[in-house]
């Protein structure tokens, strides 16, 4: 009898030894992969749209900074063993990084549109999302250049009922496919919104808002320095960082700054139509909120080709 126990015993010591190392095979084996979603106004030094956009006197400067600070990223995932790295150009035009500066083995994610806009290329075979040069929502009172997807027509955007920012929906897109977010650069607003939200990701706050068109900066040298410094210490807490996660279906509230949008988009089937500003659209997921989003964003009806 004690002869049959102890076999047993020794059956299930192997039997568990056998499945930790699978295990562990498997972990070794999976892809370490890493999205940097980069926009503009959070980066280092960024006030006004001088820097912001093609006819600014400081753009060209500006997007060098912009490229930069997502190589900081990059650098900072490469030598936290990353294997792959997507870097979305997430600003404007989505054609501002000077792509030829990144490593051979980056991808990047260029112009519109996109189904999963600032997110485009994210899937569930990733391990960690990083946001460089993130801003803060349209609905908050605080941040330089604040403002949520379109500044000139969105006064706010909700998801199940809370107000949320860019980087509240890319993390909830990121959250979809099982994947968190680890860091965060921009603003000491910016940061701080995305820390209430999502949880505690790493933020580098690259320079204090003093208004929406005036901060107190680091140099663009530090700022590299602390975003590096920040993506790796996310990284390195992956594990214990969990995604943003909103259970469908999503319910999107969207508000805009004029009463006409409202009342067009509103004529679509499924739209509800809430006050003289803003509408409903409830989406089975975030994929579909995505795809909504950007065809707000978007849509014209002179587009070519």
């Amino acid at each position: 009898m004690i002869t049959h126990i102890r076999a047993r015993i020794t059956l299930m010591r192997s039997i568990l030894l056998i499945a930790c190392l699978a295990t562990s095979a498997t972990a070794q084996t999976r892809p370490f992969k890493v999205l940097v979603s980069v926009d503009m106004e959070g980066i280092t030094g960024v006030v006004t749209a001088e820097q912001l956009g093609p006819t600014g006197f400081e753009y060209a400067r500006f997007r060098e900074f912009m490229t930069a600070e997502a190589l900081a990223a990059v650098e900072a995932a490469k030598e936290s063993g990353a294997s792959e790295i997507v870097v979305v150009d997430a600003h404007g035009n989505g054609q501002n990084l000077l792509i030829e500066r990144f490593p051979a083995d980056v991808r990047v994610i260029r112009s519109w549109p996109r189904p999963l806009m600032m997110m485009e290329g994210i899937d569930s075979s990733f391990s960690a999302v990083v946001f460089v040069g993130y801003h803060s929502a349209t609905t908050n009172p605080r941040g330089v250049r604040a403002h949520t997807i379109s500044s000139a027509n969105l006064a706010a955007v909700e998801l199940n009922g809370v107000a949320v920012g860019e980087s509240g929906i890319n993390a909830a897109i990121a959250g979809h496919f099982g994947v968190p977010v680890v860091a965060i650069s921009g603003d000491d607003a910016a940061v701080l919104e995305a820390q209430q939200l999502i949880g505690p990701i790493e933020g580098a706050i690259v320079k204090r808002a003093l208004s929406f068109h005036s901060a107190n900066t680091l140099t663009p040298q530090a700022g590299r320095a602390l975003i590096k410094e920040k993506v790796k210490a996310g990284l390195t807490r992956r594990a214990s960082l969990r995604p943003y996660i909103l259970p469908g279906p999503v319910r999107l509230d969207i508000t805009f700054k004029s009463y006409t949008p409202a009342e067009i988009v509103a004529y679509l089937p499924g739209i509800q139509r809430l006050t003289a500003h803003s509408v409903r659209f409830i989406g089975r997921d975030m994929i579909e909120v995505s795809r909504f989003l950007e065809f707000l964003n978007t849509y014209q009806a002179g587009l070519t080709p």
